[in-house]
C-alpha cells in the first residue's frame, strides 16, 4: 500500500455533478413509458466501478472476504450478492469488473488492498468514466439484436452472462442479470451516442425512459 496512490473520487466538496445522460435528456428528450412500451430504459449513474487485475485464486479469496461473493466460476460469468446490488463480472482471463452502490468503491478498494497484501494485483477506480444503462421489457432482446454484433439468443446468452461487444460503432459491456433485463456498461464519452441510438432503434417498441 505504501507505493500505491489511492484517492476518494467522492470528496466532501459540494461540486455539482450530472449523470452521463443528463445532456442527452435535455437534447433528445426522455419519452415517458406507457402501456404500449415494450422496452424501458433506465440509467443507473454514479455507481462504483472497480477493475481488478491479477490471479484468480488470490483475488477470489480477497473478494469473498471483503464483498461476500466469489469471482464468477466460468468465463463471461456475472454474479451478484444476496441483495442483488453488487456484482462481479469476468472480463478477461485476469480481469474482473466490480460494480457497487455509489460511495462504497473507495472503502472497498482499500479493504481489498489490505486483504491482498503484497500480492501482484492492480485495482483501478473507473467510476467516473462509465455509466450503466438498463433495458427491460419483452422487446429488450429484439432491440439488442439490431444494435450489437453478439448473439443474444437465450441459448447462447443465458441469464448470468456478460461480454464485451460492439454496439453500433462503439463498444459496451453487455450483461444479462434477468430474463427480460439487460445492462450496458457504457463509456461516459459514448453515453449520448448510445442513448440516441437506443431511442431511435427502440421507437418501434414504444421505448420509454424512466429517470
Amino acid at each position: 500500500m505504501s507505493n500505491v496512490a489511492t484517492f476518494d473520487t467522492r470528496t466532501e466538496a459540494k461540486i455539482p455533478v450530472e449523470s452521463p445522460l443528463a445532456y442527452s435528456y435535455r437534447r433528445s428528450g426522455a419519452p415517458v413509458p406507457d402501456r404500449k412500451s415494450r422496452v424501458v430504459l433506465r440509467e443507473h449513474p454514479f455507481l462504483g466501478h472497480l477493475v481488478l487485475r491479477g490471479g484468480a485464486i488470490v483475488l477470489d479469496e480477497a473478494v469473498r472476504e471483503v464483498l461476500g461473493v466469489s469471482l464468477p466460476g466460468e468465463p463471461q460469468g456475472l454474479v451478484h450478492d444476496a441483495e442483488g446490488v453488487r456484482s462481479v463480472q469476468w472480463i478477461s482471463p485476469d480481469e474482473w469488473l466490480v460494480i457497487v452502490p455509489g460511495g462504497e468503491e473507495f472503502e472497498l478498494e482499500n479493504r481489498l488492498r489490505a486483504a491482498l497484501g503484497g500480492a501482484h494485483i492492480a485495482i483501478s477506480n473507473v467510476s467516473g468514466g462509465q455509466t450503466l444503462v438498463e433495458l427491460e421489457g419483452e422487446a429488450a432482446r429484439e432491440l439488442l439484436m439490431k444494435s450489437v454484433v453478439y448473439d443474444v439468443h437465450p441459448s447462447h446468452f443465458p441469464v448470468g452472462k456478460g461480454v464485451t461487444t460492439v454496439f453500433a460503432k462503439t463498444t459496451v459491456i453487455l450483461r444479462r442479470p434477468g430474463e427480460e433485463r439487460w445492462e450496458l456498461v457504457v463509456r461516459r464519452s459514448f453515453a449520448d451516442y448510445t442513448y440516441r441510438w437506443l431511442l431511435d432503434a427502440g421507437e418501434e417498441y414504444g421505448i420509454g425512459v424512466e429517470r
